[in-house]
């Protein structure tokens, strides 16, 4: 039989390799908010018939609208997509003609989002709020249904850590994609955040509830052999459903369009993060708080210290 849970330490390990690097893209670059979450305006155009302008053209141009501090993105040969302080439709008007001058091309709006600087920290208030509530109640609930199981309380803080963990890994990646590739956190990053804790929790359950029937049979087994035998049983499903959905994601990844590119990728990552931490994550750390075994931790390194 698989010794997952023997080589728990292993697998902790391996998720601490994947989340530093993560989180110091955070802390060196921060997380490359879009203008959901921090207002400003967004225009998509199209540039027909002709060339877009050159960059420095589109940045000198919004410079003497008033719009000093712009990022510009192209797609494909003949798009842009610039971002900028909060405009008016006066204003855009006059950018687009002014572009449109510029290039000698028939410009075509493809999309043009406005968010004020109070509605995106209102939305970035609530997003912190969503996923702090997911957490809470997510805690709460598995707690009441593993009622009748000893320690109920641990299985829901244990499903929350490693929910935190699938966080982590999806942020950092972020990080790390928007400061190399220029794609930025908007509403659908937040959309495919909370999805991400549900299919992980979801996964965590399944393997949870194993572990919860294997208690009420093998009542005299070892709880760390108990909780092996648990996740071994579910593995093939948990591989085979995750998978699923992993391959619809793939091809909408390869095949779909732009616009949704950067959702689909980021859930794809957060499945299969999310996937890995219920299978060799999730029912280990009840297995050291079962055995406590914190209090080792560090025993090595005191024994080493009075010798």
């Amino acid at each position: 039989m698989l010794d997952i849970v023997g080589k728990r330490y292993w697998f902790f390990g391996l998720s601490l390799i994947v989340i530093i690097p993560g989180m110091i893209a955070l802390i060196l670059w921060g997380l490359p908010l879009a203008i959901d979450f921090t207002g400003g305006s967004l225009l998509e155009v199209k540039f027909t018939n002709g060339l877009p302008p050159q960059l420095s053209d589109v940045r000198a141009i919004y410079a003497d609208n008033g719009f000093t501090d712009v990022q510009i993105q192209t797609s494909g040969n003949d798009t842009l997509i610039i971002r900028s302080k909060d405009m008016d439709e006066t204003q855009r008007a006059t950018i687009i003609a002014d572009m449109a001058k510029k290039s000698g091309a028939q410009v075509t709006v493809q999309r043009f989002d406005s968010v004020g600087p109070a509605v995106g920290q209102e939305v970035t208030r609530q997003a912190g709020f969503a996923v702090a509530a997911a957490a809470f109640f997510i805690m709460i609930y598995i707690t009441i249904a593993f009622r009748r199981v000893p320690n109920a309380f641990r299985y829901g803080v244990s499903a929350v850590i490693a929910m935190f963990h699938d966080i982590l890994v999806v942020i950092g990646v972020e990080a790390l994609i928007g400061h190399f590739l220029g794609w930025e956190a908007d509403s659908l990053f937040l959309t495919a955040l909370l999805t991400v804790i549900g299919f992980s929790v979801h996964d965590t359950i399944v393997v949870f509830d194993r572990i919860r029937e294997n208690a009420n049979i093998y009542r005299r087994v070892l709880y760390e052999k108990l909780v092996n035998h648990s996740i071994v049983q579910t593995l093939d499903r948990s591989i085979n459903t995750q998978l699923t959905v992993m391959f619809t994601l793939l091809s909408l990844a390869l095949l779909g369009g732009v616009t949704t590119r950067h959702f689909v990728i980021i859930l794809l990552i957060g499945v299969f993060t999310g996937t890995y931490s219920s299978i060799f994550n999730a029912a280990s750390i009840l297995v050291v708080w079962e055995n406590r075994e914190w209090r080792h931790w560090f025993r090595l390194g005191e024994s080493k210290a009075s010798a």
